[in-house]
């Protein structure tokens, strides 16, 4: 039996793929939202003591910015079922979807547990930002159904996942990912070699290096800072990506063109880039001036004015791409 009285009964029953998520925390959350919202069943494994009550309320935040055309949240509680018990959680599960805290050992406790309780033919995928699929199923009979399926926070807004397959994934496991992923209408990518922190965040850490850099030597504040890129890398980077937007910044000659004139000093560009030291002094100024700033609306405010600005913006790029087309 499930936490709110249901029945778990086999998927075949209803024609419906059964998700099973792992986690009720930020990102659980959202892929829960995303998954019923996409006509899934879905049954949730948390330790959390009030996770049905977390997951209600999440629904309610995360329901109005789920992707156009998705399911009416009415319908949401029938399909919707919680197990504590591992186990049981996973033992006809269809899609399997982990969101664990980022602890190597934890992760290989838990996908050992899995890989003995879950259907051979289930896909099993990790949210992990670092870790291995071969490190985190190394204690699994069978590790070649674990596939890296890492998004980008809010996952039920923002598209992208990156796809991360190990020596012993297989390559059916891999396509079923990408195909899986397509069909709660994200954007896979497959990373064509591991590396840490994969693709998406080493290009945040990056950018927010240099941010903490900018702010703490006094250029810019904590808000102002975010100004800047709002209305001008992200703004660009939203709809052509760096490369494509340099690729237009040459002109007629393109890219070939920038890189022999501006993309000249790009190395003597990237030298004085800073390195910041994360120390208490700089951690608490980023704190106070994230709170001055932002601290008048609640944390459930800023998620809705995040969400509606993202989804404002990817509605605008569809409509736009169904025009070119």
């Amino acid at each position: 039996m499930s936490d709110n009285g249901t029945k778990n009964t086999e998927a075949a029953d209803t024609g419906l793929r059964t998700v099973t998520v792992i986690g009720a925390g930020t990102i659980g959350l959202g892929w829960i939202a995303l998954f019923l919202g996409h006509g899934l069943r879905v049954r949730v494994n948390s330790r959390r003591a009030h996770a049905p009550g977390i997951v209600a309320e999440a629904l309610e935040l995360f329901a109005p910015y789920l992707p156009e055309g998705t399911a009416d949240p009415a319908g949401f509680a029938e399909r919707l079922e919680f197990e504590p018990d591992l186990e049981r959680a996973v033992a006809d599960a269809d899609v399997i979807v982990e969101n664990a805290p980022e602890n190597l050992e934890l992760k290989q406790e838990l996908f050992e547990r899995i890989g003995k309780a879950a259907p051979a033919g289930a896909l099993i995928l990790s949210s992990t930002s670092t870790l291995d699929p071969d490190d985190m199923g190394a204690r699994m009979g069978d590790s070649s159904r674990l596939v890296v399926g890492h998004p980008f926070n809010p996952p039920h807004v923002v598209p992208l996942v990156e796809i991360v397959a190990g020596e012993r994934t297989s390559p059916d496991a891999v396509r079923e990912a990408v195909e899986f992923f397509e069909s709660v209408s994200r954007v896979p990518i497959v990373l064509h070699k591991p590396i840490l922190a994969f693709a998406a965040n080493r290009l945040q850490s990056a950018l927010l290096r240099e941010s903490v850099h900018l702010v703490r030597e006094g250029v810019v504040t904590l808000e102002e800072l975010d100004r800047v890129v709002t209305h001008s890398i992200g703004l660009r980077w939203a709809t052509v990506g760096p490369f494509l937007a340099f690729h237009l910044g040459g002109g007629q000659g393109g890219l070939r063109k920038w890189l022999g004139t501006l993309g000249a000093g790009l190395e003597r560009g990237w030298e004085v880039l800073g390195r910041p030291s994360m120390d208490e002094t700089t951690i608490n100024s980023l704190i106070e001036q994230a709170e001055a700033a932002y601290g008048s609306r609640t944390y459930e405010e800023w998620v809705r004015v995040r969400d509606a600005r993202q989804t404002a913006i990817l509605r605008s790029l569809a409509d736009v791409a169904q025009k070119e087309a």
